[in-house]
């Protein structure tokens, strides 16, 4: 890691789930990332968020979700058990307001009688003094509008009490009897022809009503008028959602209920919150988590996530709201990972682009944090990305390639040829394929010496020697300086040959022979570039790639030549020079005054000759060799030997 970690408190909370899921999930075993990061939240600042997470894990609670659950999410079957649980959820909601107001004011709520739903609402609409609003009707019960305790009743869930309640009101006989088939019926509607009777006798007798509580009774129960927003008795957000998400009908084929247009569809909601509405009629941009809260509970997942992740100090609770949620398989996604964040497919379904959406956000942190960038493209693992590739492998070479930790994350090669893991390890059983991938995008961004360590790591010998072998004849004449890209690749090609001479290697012969003859050219020009003109000499004396040595001939030497690579061939200009340069200053040497007084000149004359005679067959050499030498070169050769006979 550098410098400063790109995780806030909130961030490093959540990232201690996602490590511990990705924990579990290695290891085979199950964990509820919802619950985990519901229980988080608790500690953040924002109570409104942890109310959110609340909503969530409601939502999420129904039994047997199978795995691709976005694939029924407009099905009846999955539909239906969602609507059940953020009506659920907004009930308990307001039950736990309800005995709270009470509790509050025990002694003017008047708080008595058997404990339960009851007595807890009477009490509350005595606070409220219900029974002085005009226009209620049909009476009361213990004191209190018979219509509005049955509402409440049925706004805190208990719609057993609010049948009792109405029972006992003599005036409401005949909507008893709806009421009761209602509560008893598993999916909270009335049958067909019960409906039909209710709505006509709410369009004949009950709309008219001057009390707001038994028109919302009578709409709850029959899915009256469903375009009524009834503001009167739902003021708020929430109880507006409630009565709405009450309304809903997405019936089972089975269900004996044809479509009518006096129906309310879930989609017809949803476009009406989203599209009619919008985030300007919620004030989303002041209070964004109400707005967010109204897609949730209308089951727009994508568009909640959507809309967070826009605002910069919420956008930590959109990427893991989206993780719980696609963990359990709900999210519907884009096909194509280039497609915007949120999208409208052809049949007006919203799709999320989760890996954009998660892959934006480590890049909050992925510099400074590169440990924990992994573990959030772990969530990514098995999806496809560009080119068919998996975004997970995408990701990490990206991040390789960005943050320069390749031992940090992809592991490193000891003197011994062992490996020493990675932090990608804990996440694959292999990481060659990986690396190699890795390794694959260097090389096509033109970053070779990356390429090269990362084909050494994963043992792909020949590409290492093939790479190396390339960058090795580009540099091997250069001067050597310290920290210049010679001397990188000099120590890294050392490195490798010593590994390679000890550990062995599963490169080409050829390929393995043309590297440490590339390497013995930048020992000659190490030597010859510090004027140790001895060492240089041996060493490409050695070499046997120019004729320099006696017995051996021009024609063998060109023989030679044509079986060399191109990476060799590519330093002959040099090595032509250097040599040639080399023989020239031998050749000067032997006309200095000598150091032994009385010494003959015959030795040196000898030594003149022999050089004067290499110095003709490199020119020699240099004609027939078949190679296109640069006219300077061999204007300098000409010169230097001209030099030495004149």
């Amino acid at each position: 890691m550098h410098g400063r970690s790109g995780l806030d408190a909130v961030a490093m909370a959540y990232a201690r789930e996602v490590f511990v899921r990705n924990e579990a999930k290695l290891q085979g075993l199950t964990h509820s990332l919802i619950t985990t990061f519901h229980q988080a939240s608790i500690a953040f600042p924002n109570k409104s968020v942890h109310d959110c997470w609340s909503l969530v894990k409601a939502l999420v609670d129904i039994p047997s979700l199978p795995p691709a659950a976005h694939t029924l999410r407009s099905s009846p079957s999955l539909q239906l058990p969602l609507l059940s649980q953020a009506r659920h959820h907004l009930e308990h909601r307001y039950l736990e307001y309800i005995r709270e107001s009470v509790h509050q004011s025990l002694a003017q709520a008047q708080l008595g009688g058997v404990p339960g739903t009851f007595q807890l609402v009477r009490s509350f609409l005595h606070l409220r003094q219900a029974s002085s609003i005009p226009g209620l009707e049909d009476g009361c019960v213990e004191g209190q509008p018979v219509w509005a305790l049955a509402f409440y009743c049925l706004r805190c869930g208990d719609r057993d009490c609010a049948l009792a309640t109405i029972s006992r009101a003599q005036s409401c006989v005949e909507f008893c009897g709806y009421l009761r088939e209602y509560v008893q019926s598993q999916d909270l509607r009335l049958s067909h022809s019960s409906e039909t009777r209710l709505r006509l006798l709410y369009k004949r007798t009950v709309r008219t009503s001057t009390d707001p509580y038994k028109r919302a009774v009578y709409c709850l129960v029959g899915r009256c008028e469903v375009a009524d927003s009834h503001p009167d008795v739902c003021s708020k957000t929430e109880d507006y959602m409630w009565f709405k998400l009450s309304q809903v009908s997405c019936e089972a084929p089975d269900s004996g209920h044809a479509p009518s247009v006096d129906d309310l569809t879930l989609s017809q909601l949803q476009a009406t919150l989203l599209e009619e509405f919008g985030e300007t009629y919620f004030n989303a941009s002041q209070v964004p988590m109400l707005y967010v809260t109204v897609l949730l509970l209308s089951q727009q997942f994508e568009a909640a996530i959507e809309f967070l992740s826009r605002i910069e100090h919420f956008q930590s609770h959109a990427v893991h709201f989206a993780i719980g949620l696609q963990e359990l398989g709900l999210l519907r996604l884009t096909e194509s990972p280039r497609s915007r964040l949120l999208v409208r497919d052809s049949g007006g379904v919203h799709r999320l682009n989760y890996a954009r959406l998660v892959i934006s956000y480590t890049r909050r942190f992925s510099q400074t944090d590169p440990r924990e960038a992994l573990q959030y493209f772990f969530l990514l693992k098995g999806m496809e990305g560009r080119d068919g590739h998996d975004v997970f492998s995408l990701c990490v070479a990206e991040l390789v390639m960005e943050s320069r930790e390749f031992a940090l994350i992809l592991g490193r090669l000891l003197p011994d040829g062992s490996r020493r893991p990675g932090a990608v390890d804990k996440f694959l059983r292999d990481t060659s394929e990986l690396t190699a991938f890795v390794a694959a995008q260097a090389e096509a961004q033109g970053l070779y010496e990356d390429a090269v360590r990362l084909y050494d790591l994963c043992k792909d010998h020949e590409k290492v020697l093939t790479l190396l072998n390339q960058l090795l004849s580009s540099v091997a004449s250069s001067p050597p300086s310290p920290q210049s890209q010679r001397d990188r690749l000099q120590q890294l090609a050392v490195a490798l040959a010593d590994r390679y001479k000890g550990c062995g290697h599963s490169a080409p012969h050829s390929l393995a022979h043309i590297f440490f003859v590339l390497l013995d050219i930048m020992t000659f020009f190490d030597h010859y570039h510090h004027k140790r003109e001895d060492q240089a000499l041996e060493v490409i004396q050695q070499l046997k790639l120019l004729p320099l040595v006696a017995g051996e001939t021009v024609e063998q030497k060109v023989a030679l030549f044509r079986t060399m690579e191109d990476e060799v061939r590519r330093c002959l200009p040099d090595l032509l020079l250097a040599s040639m340069s080399l023989l020239y200053s031998q050749y000067c040497g032997t006309n200095a005054p000598s150091s032994r007084p009385g010494q003959q000149d015959g030795g040196q004359e000898a030594v003149r000759r022999k050089l004067r005679r290499q110095a003709r067959t490199l020119i020699t050499f240099a004609g027939m060799v078949p190679y296109q030498l640069p006219g300077d070169t061999n204007a300098r050769l000409v010169q230097l030997e001209a030099l030495m006979t004149s």
